[in-house]
């Protein structure tokens, strides 16, 4: 089958979920501005169930505050990236929570560098759960 070169290979996008509509629904979280903090340029998004988990603080729970849980995750997200090989898209990271009034637990998750959007090329990291996390 030849086809023109222009011409996608499979016909035309018929509809694409985009970071914008992400966030706007809610289910990507733009923690950006704490990461540009820490000293990390790339815009940076948390999944909505990362931010549930680990950045809101549970009810009855002392001495935690939701500003506190997200500057830990994204510097020890700042961490993963220094610490890396370059060329890497996926990293592993983890660090310690405490979702209740005992002692805190290690919480697995990965940062995955890529496009911000559909259209935008540039840079984009997004923190989601591990499997089995």
């Amino acid at each position: 089958m030849v086809t023109n070169e222009n011409e996608p290979l499979f016909g035309e996008v018929i509809y694409t979920y985009t970071r914008a509509h992400a966030v706007a629904d809610g289910s990507h979280v733009d923690v950006s501005k704490t990461a540009q903090e820490t000293g990390i340029r790339f815009p940076v998004f948390l999944t909505r169930a990362v931010y549930d988990a680990y950045v809101t603080v549970p009810p009855d729970v002392a001495g935690q505050d939701e500003a506190g849980r997200l500057f830990d995750i994204v510097w020890m997200l700042r961490f993963a990236i220094r610490k890396s090989h370059s060329g890497k898209s996926r990293l592993p990271l983890a660090l310690y929570v405490r979702n209740d009034n005992r002692r805190p637990r290690l919480v697995k998750l990965i940062a995955i560098c890529g496009p911000l959007d559909f259209d935008d090329p540039q840079p984009a990291i997004t923190v989601q759960m591990a499997a089995g996390d």
